[in-house]
């Protein structure tokens, strides 16, 4: 059956022996050996993690690909399945290598890494991994050309690193598109050039060396441009400004992060108001799944009165049993809401993903959480259990099984509940190993359901955090969707394909 491969390898030897002596031959060369054990690959992906934001997650995945790529190949399938290189003298001088490899020639890794690097690249960015396809190609045949393997190892070991990189997805989900899908609401007033905006810049919120306050001046003129001031919280200031303006306020606006936002959103749902968000924190995750990213696309939405219907998350929290006062306290949430060890996850995560990236900085910071966390023994979903940490996200998020990354929808009227069980026999190691295989919705240590309320006691007071700051302690909380969406201004991209767009300095 290998007879008809064998024939061709070798013929397609035979043509690249043919070839006459070119500068080509010394490119060759070069392209083959810089990308030996993918010195070449991590360059490229250094240079691209000096950025943050997507260029950054490509070398990640690129790096994780790589190294699945190369143990599969030079680990498992050169000693299982042993090949010869092309004999020295199938080619000139002038082509072969002074120091070739003598281990198995299938399949190539370096064709295995090349393209394990360009398509988990591609994955992120997709125009980013078509302009490494001709030096991933590049890189590949480059081992034809010098000798040192077959045609048919290069392919194997292509398709071999392709699917590598593919299988990279298990671990690191890839987000198919920049917003979730949310019904428009065609009810929101128009305010052009921010007339009747009523916005509230928190300056101590993402870079401290930045003021946004001119940048928002000037892409929102006729807003009215309010700062907050320590001692005071959002909500008050944006109460206390709503009392004097009166019914001339359209909408209220927050430029910040999800804090900030969550305070906005919870006035604006309180008083009925549309919400203008401008994305201006450390990461912004209620931003990008609006997908809100910049200030010209809050001056695109606002002038023409796009919106769309955004899920408030709300939490009662109950006083304790027998306390003379009866008073429930409500908190509202944009993102997640947690009991447990949840909020130092969230802490550590976000400490190290600037570094690190979003997936690796979530499972180191979890393996130690988990080391450090004390279980919490915990009722809801009509049963006690033993917990680590119980995840509540104003709506569904994705993947599911898995760590929540995402939201695909924004109006489901649905919580996502999600436990990691404490009362399981080496819990601990489970979720480790269940994370290292990508397998975290198989194990038994994991719980997942989709809620449209949920009613949680503690057994012990616990704490509550909403947007990963703790803000409460209790015993009791009930968690549910509140009544009535907020529209959110979003920018509706149909409209948009081929417009011009104002500038915004």
């Amino acid at each position: 059956m290998a007879d008809p491969v064998n024939e061709m390898d070798r013929r397609i030897t035979r043509g690249v022996a043919a070839l006459p002596p070119s500068p080509f031959d010394t490119a060759m060369k070069a392209v083959s050996t810089a990308a030996n054990h993918s010195v070449l690959w991590f360059a490229v992906a250094a240079s691209l993690g000096l950025r943050r934001g997507v260029t950054r997650k490509a070398a990640g995945r690129g790096v994780l690909a790589i190294a699945l790529a190369s143990a599969t190949a030079n680990t498992l399938c050169k000693p299982l399945l042993p090949r010869r290189r092309p004999a020295a003298s199938e080619l000139p001088a002038y082509q072969t290598l002074p120091d070739p490899p003598t281990s198995s020639s299938f399949p190539s890794g370096h064709a295995a890494s090349a393209a394990a690097f360009a398509t988990a690249v591609g994955l992120e960015s997709p125009n980013l991994g078509l302009a490494l396809a001709p030096l991933a190609a590049s890189v590949a045949y480059s081992r034809v050309h010098v000798g040192v393997h077959w045609s048919s190892d290069v392919v194997a070991g292509a398709a071999l690193g392709a699917g590598m990189a593919a299988l990279t997805r298990r671990w690191w989900p890839v987000r198919d598109t920049d917003e979730a899908r949310a019904r428009p609401v065609g009810s929101v007033p128009a305010l052009p050039e921010g007339e009747g905006v009523l916005m509230l810049v928190n300056r101590f919120s993402g870079d401290p060396e930045y003021d946004p306050v001119g940048d928002v001046s000037r892409a929102l003129p006729r807003a009215e441009i309010l700062t907050v001031q320590r001692g005071r919280t959002i909500e008050q200031q944006l109460e206390n400004a709503l009392a004097r303006r009166g019914d001339d306020v359209k909408a209220l606006g927050v430029t910040g992060g999800d804090g900030s936002v969550g305070a906005g959103a919870a006035v604006a749902h309180r008083h009925g108001l549309p919400l203008v968000v401008v994305p201006l924190g450390t990461l912004n995750h209620f931003a990008r799944d609006v997908g809100v990213y910049d200030l010209v696309e809050v001056v695109d939405a606002t002038r023409a009165g796009e919106a769309v219907a955004v899920d408030l998350g709300v939490v009662d929290v109950h006083p304790p049993t027998g306390s003379t006062d009866a008073v429930v306290r409500t908190r509202t949430f944009l993102n997640t809401a947690s009991i447990g060890s949840y909020p130092d996850l969230v802490r550590l995560r976000e400490q190290w993903q600037p570094r690190w990236g979003k997936w690796p900085a979530f499972v180191a910071a979890l393996v130690v959480v988990l080391h450090r966390a004390e279980p919490v023994r915990v009722r809801f979903l009509g049963q006690w259990r033993t917990v680590w940490f119980l995840f509540v996200g104003n709506g569904p998020y994705y993947p599911r099984g898995a760590v929540p990354a995402w939201r695909p929808r924004l109006d489901s009227q649905l919580l996502d509940v999600r436990w990691l069980r404490a009362d399981v026999r080496f819990s601990r190691l489970r979720v480790a190993v269940a994370l290292m295989l990508g397998a975290l919705g198989h194990s038994r240590v994991y719980g997942q359901r989709e809620v449209p309320e949920l009613d949680v006691e503690l057994m012990i007071p616990g704490m509550l955090a909403t947007d990963g700051e703790v803000v409460e302690t209790s015993g009791r909380y009930t968690f549910r969707v509140a009544a009535g969406s907020i529209p959110v201004y979003r920018r509706d991209e149909r409209h948009w394909q081929g417009r011009p767009r104002p500038f915004v300095g």
